[in-house]
């Protein structure tokens, strides 16, 4: 499994311009676990497979890039469906 970097998954978090309310129901992760994956409340346990294949769907990113061992690029996001959401 992809490791997830606080601070990368807020950085792609951002540079989608989604906040943490919209990207949980987008994902269907509470406030609460996203809070924890981003490092601003203490992790109670591992990030599961399926939370990371879920921010991967919600964000447009490819898993890998969370882990945050290489720079971003172009290539680690899907610009396939557009670039928001349908209810924006």
């Amino acid at each position: 499994m992809t490791a997830i970097s606080p601070e990368r998954l807020t950085e792609i978090r951002k540079l989608r311009g989604i906040g943490r309310p919209k990207l949980a129901k987008l994902s269907g992760l509470s406030e609460r676990q996203l809070s924890r994956l981003e490092g601003a409340l203490p992790m109670k346990d591992a990030p599961t497979p399926e939370m990371l294949t879920k921010l991967s769907a919600a964000l447009r990113v490819r898993a890998a890039a969370f882990s945050g061992d290489a720079p971003l690029t172009d290539d680690d996001f899907d610009f396939s469906h557009g670039t928001s959401c349908s209810c924006c």
